[in-house]
């Protein structure tokens, strides 16, 4: 019975502080502190909920988020994405939808290389927001179209989520995860294209010009330095030369000269605001980060991932009743939380079961990952809801409809890659023997 009111406590007090408008890591850190406070001092909770906000984040692989970030900001001022919408559109020009097409393939190609799925929603679907928008295209649908595939950069390494929940499960093989999330992440972009394929040519959407080799050839040559950073970055991880942190820190070195020599889209003078801007960034993540690890600390203590792993498998025993309660329940939280305290919040809970059904942690990984990013683009706190409709100049009653369909092919694609483990372990244990 006291498991249960430890429960009520934590979760209880986390949506009072959500509901009064508290942000998500203070809400999560002042969470913590209640719940300590029913085994202890009030002044004993605050000190063990900072000392494990310092301790968590006290991480050589956490120092990979920081220099990724950057990297991803370098980017997105350095002209990168331009580059990369050109040689999208020249992919996807003679398919119905052209431009709705290239919206997910250099959401694809962006989201890999800057890691971040709002930052792919701002900077593709800004761009090509205006595009659609004069060859006819609802607003709705071309928001619709970036707000969805925007997390697919998310599973197409490198990726902070995979790095996060490296350091959450105590170590899972990040060469591992990246290369798992490549095939879930391309087949989550293409089933995307299926779909709006299929709506555009509905609605008559216009094909484009069929492009030359000429233009193939040197829209291709513009695009294949910054593609270039997946080759180094991955190349060097799997081939065991770097590691994930370092890999990240080698990203930022070549960003730059991307941007400050190659294509010289900014200046010296401008790297102060680059660096600032990626620091506020950093610092919320993660503040998030170090809060959350407080609150799981917290369950810990409160035995709350075992009294949830008893009660899930009180249930069923039938692994793929399990699953689905698990599924089914990562995507109602993900409709209110964030992804990365999601991620450090719940992980710990499920692991320990899945586990127990002889899950490997790779696969599940990527299950949750794959998961949380259809939360991101739901209400009410999707943040790539909000940006895609910001970009698109659209309200999300209007996007709803329009995204719904995408949300059905996204679910039944989740439920492939719970159910078929290959579709996450064959390339890790093809190109690394995992």
């Amino acid at each position: 019975m006291e498991d249960y009111i430890n429960a009520l406590v934590l979760f209880g007090s986390f949506a009072f502080f959500m509901v009064l408008g508290v942000p998500i890591a203070f809400s999560i850190g002042l969470a913590s502190v209640v719940t300590f406070t029913t085994f202890m001092t009030f002044d004993q909770s605050v000190f063990i909920v900072a000392q494990q906000i310092a301790s968590g984040l006290d991480s050589f692989t956490l120092l990979a988020i920081p220099f990724f970030i950057l990297a991803g900001h370098i980017m997105n001022r350095g002209g990168i994405a331009m580059r990369l919408i050109d040689f999208a559109k020249v992919l996807g020009g003679r398919l119905p939808g052209a431009l709705a097409h290239c919206n997910v393939l250099a959401n694809m190609m962006f989201g890999s290389i800057s890691g971040s799925a709002v930052a792919s929603a701002a900077a593709v679907g800004g761009v090509m927001a205006p595009l659609q928008e004069k060859e006819g295209y609802d607003r709705s649908f071309s928001a619709a179209v970036n707000i969805a595939s925007c997390p697919t950069g998310l599973l197409i390494p490198p990726s902070a989520t995979f790095i996060v929940y490296s350091l959450i499960t105590g170590g899972t093989s990040i060469a591992a995860l990246f290369v798992a999330g490549y095939v879930p992440g391309i087949l989550m972009g293409l089933s995307l294209m299926l779909v709006a394929g299929i709506i555009a040519k509905r609605r008559g959407y216009p094909v484009a010009e069929r492009s030359s080799w000429r233009e193939i050839v040197e829209t291709g040559l513009r695009a294949l330095p910054p593609l270039g950073l997946i080759v180094i970055v991955m190349g060097g991880i799997i081939a065991g030369i770097f590691t994930a942190t370092e890999a990240s820190a080698i990203a930022v070195v070549y960003t730059l000269f991307l941007a400050l020599v190659w294509y010289r889209e900014i200046s010296i003078r401008d790297l102060p605001s680059v660096l600032l801007e990626a620091a506020i960034t950093t610092s919320i993540v993660l503040l998030m980060i170090g809060a959350s690890i407080a609150m799981s600390k917290a369950m810990a203590f409160a035995d709350i991932p075992y009294m949830i792993s008893d009660a899930l498998l009180a249930l069923s025993e039938n692994p793929i009743v399990i699953l689905l309660i698990i599924n089914l329940a990562l995507l109602v939280i993900g409709t209110f939380m964030d992804m990365t305290p999601a991620l450090l919040i719940f992980t710990p809970i499920f692991l320990p079961v899945v586990k127990d059904l002889g899950m490997d942690p790779v696969h599940f990984g990527v299950m949750m990952t794959f998961n949380l990013c259809i939360g991101i683009c739901t209400p009410p706190v999707g943040s790539a809801l909000f940006v895609g409709c910001s970009v698109g100049k659209t309200s999300i009653a209007s996007v709803l409809k329009p995204l719904l369909p995408f949300y059905g092919v996204l679910f039944a694609l989740l439920l492939a890659v719970t159910y078929i483990p290959a579709l996450s372990l064959w390339l890790p244990r093809l190109l690394l023997n995992y």
